[in-house]
């Protein structure tokens, strides 16, 4: 097969990684960098450039679109798509999961528990908010940040007052703001499960470096591997068919209550290869194989 992995650059691990293991196999791959792309829009020719040439004969794509891209990013998966080319994961499904508020709403309807959580826009009942939690402490949030940036832990009513008056204040864009319970057992740790076509192919457990609240790789965490729970296998499974990604990164957290889901990632990063001596490159090349040449699904998600 020919296949395109749209990326920022070959040098990025998991690009390589799935270049390496498409190769492997004996596929033709070649690392675009989307940014660089640009689309010709006419009635029935819907195609792609990139360094002066139309990329035509593709048989597939993998989307490793960052978050700061995701507009322009997803307007290039999509002329792949009105081509007919088979993606991994559609733009619609990209953009879904890259809304927070929107990505919650979703799982809650498809009965996945998730930390109790408030969105507003508006400082003027900060009071209420904070009781609609429960009161402190909170995890407080922007909607669009990633990695763990735009995150901040209050754990006193006026600490959290401060917080919000602050976002609130330099929120020029309206993005909505984010409260959500703290879920104290957890202890700094977190989840991160790689599924791939409905099945869990990875998993490790994040915890957080010196007195950080937050696990993310990112933000200096660090990773080791976990055996998952049935019931935490399940919910990774579920919350990925709630938010139509076959292949994604569930990340949950462990509760009193149970696992509760915090966040579906749509280009989940592989280096939790290195972590759990899984190859989870080698299962999308997989995968592609087996549901390139089929029907394309239709997104049922409805939302």
């Amino acid at each position: 097969m020919n296949i395109v992995v749209l990326s920022n650059g070959p040098g990025n691990y998991s690009t390589k990684r799935l270049k390496e293991e498409a190769e492997l196999r004996g596929h033709k791959v070649r690392v675009v960098k989307y940014k660089e792309c640009y689309a010709s829009i006419e009635k029935s020719n819907p195609s792609v450039s990139y360094q002066g040439e139309d990329l035509r004969g593709v048989d597939a794509i993998i989307p490793r679109i960052a978050s700061y891209m995701t507009r322009y990013g997803t307007a290039i998966v999509r002329q792949f798509e009105m081509q007919g080319v088979y993606t991994t994961t559609n733009s619609i499904a990209i953009v879904r999961s890259r809304d927070k508020l929107r990505s919650l709403q979703l799982l809650s309807k498809t009965g996945i528990d998730i930390p109790k959580t408030v969105f507003s826009r508006d400082s003027a009942d900060i009071d209420d908010l904070v009781e609609q939690i429960g009161g402190t402490p909170i995890i407080i949030k922007l909607a669009r940040g990633t990695h763990g940036n735009g995150v901040v832990l209050a754990e006193s009513k006026k600490a959290a007052k401060s917080v919000l008056q602050a976002f609130y204040l330099n929120n020029e864009d309206g993005t909505n703001i984010l409260l959500q319970e703290y879920i104290k057992e957890s202890n700094g740790e977190d989840i991160r499960a790689i599924v791939v076509g409905g099945r869990v192919v990875a998993s490790m457990k994040r915890q957080s470096l010196d007195d950080d609240f937050r696990s993310n790789l990112h933000q200096g965490g660090e990773g080791v591997p976990v055996r998952l729970t049935d019931e935490e296998r399940k919910t990774a499974q579920k919350a990925a068919k709630a938010m139509g990604l076959p292949i994604c990164g569930v990340d949950m957290m462990r509760s009193s209550r149970g696992p509760l889901v915090l966040e579906v990632n749509s280009s989940p990063g592989l280096t939790i290869e290195k972590i759990t001596n899984k190859n989870v490159a080698g299962k999308i090349i997989d995968y592609i194989e087996q549901n390139a040449h089929k029907q394309r699904r239709k997104d049922r998600v409805g939302a």
